[in-house]
């Protein structure tokens, strides 16, 4: 266990090592079975933070995205964080101005994350495989940058679909009447 723990370590540190020597846009922290970001990130990466755009925190055990990590990366214009144990996004979403893509797939969402609406340049959100049944489809149509959201296999009121096709004129995503999410592990 202790070994697994180190290795699981020795990546993080190796990944963002590489990102602040290579001054690369992006920071890569995908399957790292982190259950939180780390805090000595903060400290290694203070020098870099405002030139990172994408950040992937894919596949780990995530449980929150705190107001530390947000506002050290408030010029992020896409964040992964995709198969994780997410509920819910902090209130500091709202000042991410740049951020283009959000994935949130794969998490534990039973509401929309209404933070995201907020924000002017978003482009993409991907809910997909949440647990999300009703949507802000009022507060979606007035997002002028908005192309698409994905909202496969979440257990959607019906209103939500016969409300949303007139009012939307972004690509909105569902899983056909009738089908269910498949259980999450």
């Amino acid at each position: 266990m202790e070994k697994k723990m180190g290795e699981a370590v020795a990546r993080v540190a190796r990944k963002v090592n590489e990102t602040v020597e290579n001054g690369a846009d992006s920071l890569d922290l995908a399957d790292c079975k982190l259950m939180m970001f780390p805090i000595g990130i903060y400290k290694v990466m203070r020098n870099v933070t405002e030139g990172i755009h994408l950040i992937t925190l894919a596949n780990n055990e995530l449980k929150s995205v705190t107001s530390k990590f947000i506002t050290t990366f408030s010029q992020m214009r896409e964040l992964n964080l995709e198969g994780n144990y997410l509920h819910r996004l902090p209130e500091e979403m709202r000042t991410l101005l740049h951020l283009k893509v959000i994935n949130l797939s794969r998490n534990k969402f039973r509401h929309f994350p209404e933070q995201l609406t907020t924000l002017k340049a978003l482009e993409t959100i991907n809910l997909e495989e949440n647990e999300i049944t009703d949507v802000p489809v009022e507060k979606l149509s007035s997002m002028e940058s908005l192309q698409s959201v994905n909202l496969k296999s979440n257990p959607l009121n019906e209103e939500v679909q016969v409300i949303a096709r007139p009012l939307i004129k972004f690509d909105l995503l569902v899983s056909p009447r009738g089908a269910h999410a498949a259980p999450q592990a």
